[in-house]
């Protein structure tokens, strides 16, 4: 019977840890393909527990009756302090949590400067910026925009931002955060319980594998760029109750972070390396961000479809956009974009005629680990 107890407490002990190594990012368990395993271990989590608990309960009597009651005791407080920790301390929705109220602020009333890095949308004549400094931290920012649901989304691991619309099956869902895989941050569905991966929107296990969120158009550029672009946009405050958790000074955004995770490689092609990804026909292609600084503009191919892809005299806002007919060059100065007869903003609006615009292409900012892992046949602009 103490053996029965003992085994009860080692396996619920294990089981805790393992139910949060696989999903969160300690040594080796990102770099593994575990996510079916962790999946299968937290959708059974109470199956697990009521056993192992049965277990130990068989085995009380017995190993309280021994002469050193206080090694069972030890093991018991062991036990439930991992319990604790593990569901209650190193969860992902635990550590990151969504702001308790979301406000926005006017060019004029903001106290963020131009410089700010943020992800930013505009849909039926409504534009709202979203800094990367507070989104580092939440993960996700549930909103609306122009009549349009949305979850402003951001992996600081893998230095990407996303923006998705949360319908699934055509209705509305809500999101947490459960964990990361190859980290990447994964959000978990409310009505399924299917794991969400950040870096395209699609569902990688549960009931729901395989579908993928409805993306929004997107932008990642300076604040200061955004009020030029757009001057009644709006831009997100801090939440009060999060801001001893925000980078505040905006290293990360800036490069500077020193987190082993977060950090920025400064060469050309190493883990933590900046790079461009665009994905277009099937196709990807990752263009390295010291090379766009280089050059500031780049006329290439993705697939057969012609695209131009641009960085913005911040040295922080780029685009890119189909380009029609193929052969069409523009140039790049002071942030317009011309042809030899026409000249659009960074964002592609006709300056002469604002509703026509060019052709967006989603564009990302990416460390290169992250985007070589999900898009595994990318190709590298040499």
């Amino acid at each position: 019977m103490k053996k029965i107890f003992y085994i009860g407490a080692v396996g619920i002990i294990l089981f805790e840890f393992l139910k949060v190594y696989f999903i969160m990012p300690m040594p080796g368990s990102q770099q593994m393909r575990s996510i079916d395993v962790a999946y299968f271990l937290h959708t059974h989590r109470w199956e697990f527990r009521v056993l192992f608990g049965l277990l130990m309960l068989t085995g009380t009597i017995s190993v309280f009756q021994s002469k050193r009651k206080w090694i069972p005791a030890a093991v018991l407080l062991l036990a439930l302090a991992v319990i604790y920790l593990f569901n209650f301390n190193m969860t992902a929705d635990s550590m990151f949590k969504q702001p308790q109220k979301l406000a926005f602020n006017t060019k004029d009333e903001t106290k963020l400067k131009d410089s700010t890095l943020v992800i930013a949308v505009e849909h039926n004549g409504e534009a709202k910026a979203y800094p990367i400094r507070y989104l580092v931290y939440h993960h996700q920012v549930q909103d609306s925009i122009g009549g349009k649901q949305m979850i402003v989304t951001y992996c600081s691991v893998c230095r990407t931002g996303r923006v998705f619309e949360p319908i699934v099956n055509h209705r509305h869902e809500t999101f947490r955060l459960v964990g990361m895989d190859h980290f990447n941050a994964m959000f978990e569905d409310a009505s399924t319980g299917s794991w969400w991966r950040q870096a395209n929107g699609e569902a990688i296990v549960g009931s729901l594998q395989g579908q993928q969120l409805p993306e929004v158009e997107s932008t990642q550029i300076t604040l200061g760029k955004w009020f030029q672009l757009y001057p009644k946009a709006l831009v997100m405050q801090l939440d009060e109750a999060s801001k001893d958790y925000y980078d505040s000074l905006g290293k990360y955004e800036r490069g500077k972070s020193k987190g082993d995770l977060t950090r920025t490689d400064s060469l050309s092609w190493k883990d933590k390396s900046w790079v461009i990804g665009i994905a277009a026909d099937g196709k990807s292609k990752a263009y390295d961000w010291n090379v766009l600084k280089e050059k500031r503009i780049i006329h290439d191919k993705i697939s057969q479809k012609p695209i131009v892809l641009i960085l913005a005299d911040d040295n922080q806002s780029f685009a890119a956009f189909e380009r029609s007919p193929a052969e069409e060059i523009f140039t790049l100065q002071h942030d317009t974009l011309s042809t030899s007869n026409k000249h659009y903003d960074i964002t592609g609006r006709d300056l002469e005629t604002p509703s026509l615009k060019l052709v967006k292409i989603q564009a990302y900012q990416e460390f290169w680990h992250s985007w070589k892992t999900f898009h595994p046949a990318t190709e590298q602009y040499q």
